[in-house]
């Protein structure tokens, strides 16, 4: 994943810091037990004070950061989120808030503009993390960081973010994988992966794909959804940017003896 280290630089400027979207929202109940967990929605929003035309005929525009995310009733889990999110950024400089990831964007954003009078450019950032699937003991949640701050393109970069409210554990592959299984989930994988890209068992992945000594791997990026395992290949993770993102689902009958019992992946056990 592509790491942004904002710069920390003090100068003057005027922004804008608002809180957005704050109605209660009850997540939506998957089990007939009464365990729900509530959450609603925050966000932070600042803008830079530094008007750019776009175009002839077309108003003026300005660099923006915004940060929306989930606030549920469980700060153990809510901490988890913050802690990817802020952890996205790198150890160097960390920011400690989402009010800080959002103000030192556009302290970047201004301090370019003042070194390059007249820009055209306008930078942006989004973070939007939402809740996406919830059992009684499984929280997914994604994660996705859109920006631009100079060069041919923006990038965006979809994450998930998995959880048990009960343990207050983040979930893992390995959490969910019997351990002398690995190889074959790989196996299991890299055959529907063919399937779904309409290539032979036989063929190289060498010239295609962005594999490893085209090699198959899985992805890091994953989240359990009503189907099976899901893995998610950001851009440029596999193929060109142009391409997107490429999604794989292992469905729950492909995992039956790899998954470790009694857990999210074994729904009839």
């Amino acid at each position: 994943m592509k790491k942004i280290i904002l710069p920390l630089l003090t100068v003057s400027l005027l922004w804008a810091c608002t809180s957005e979207n704050k109605d209660k929202k009850v997540a939506h109940v998957i089990t007939a037990e009464n365990d729900t967990l509530t959450y609603r929605y925050d966000s932070v929003k600042v803008v830079s004070n530094n008007l750019v035309k776009l175009a002839v005929n077309k108003q003026a525009d300005t660099a923006n950061a915004i940060v929306r995310y989930p606030v549920f009733e469980n700060d153990s889990l809510n901490n988890y989120i913050k802690s990817q999110v802020l952890h996205y950024f790198g150890d160097e400089e960390m920011p400690t808030a989402f009010d800080d990831i959002a103000s030192s964007f556009i302290r970047g954003y201004n301090e370019f503009y003042l070194e390059n009078p007249g820009t055209a450019q306008w930078w942006y950032l989004l973070i939007d993390i939402k809740v996406i699937r919830q059992l009684h003991n499984y929280i997914a949640l994604k994660y996705i960081h859109s920006d631009y701050a100079g060069g041919a393109h923006g990038n965006t970069v979809i994450s998930y973010i998995n959880f048990n409210p009960k343990t207050n554990q983040a979930i893992t592959v390995d959490s969910l994988i019997l351990p002398d299984k690995k190889v074959e989930l790989l196996k299991v994988g890299e055959r529907i992966f063919r399937s779904n890209e309409n290539i032979s068992a036989t063929e190289s992945l060498e010239k295609r794909y962005f594999f490893t000594n085209g090699k198959f791997s899985l992805p890091k990026n994953f989240y359990v959804s009503n189907k099976g395992l899901v893995f998610l290949y950001n851009p440029y993770e596999i193929k060109p940017y142009a391409d997107g993102t490429t999604e794989l689902v292992i469905p729950f009958s492909e995992l039956s003896g790899i998954a470790k019992p009694q857990t999210i992946l074994t729904p009839n056990q």
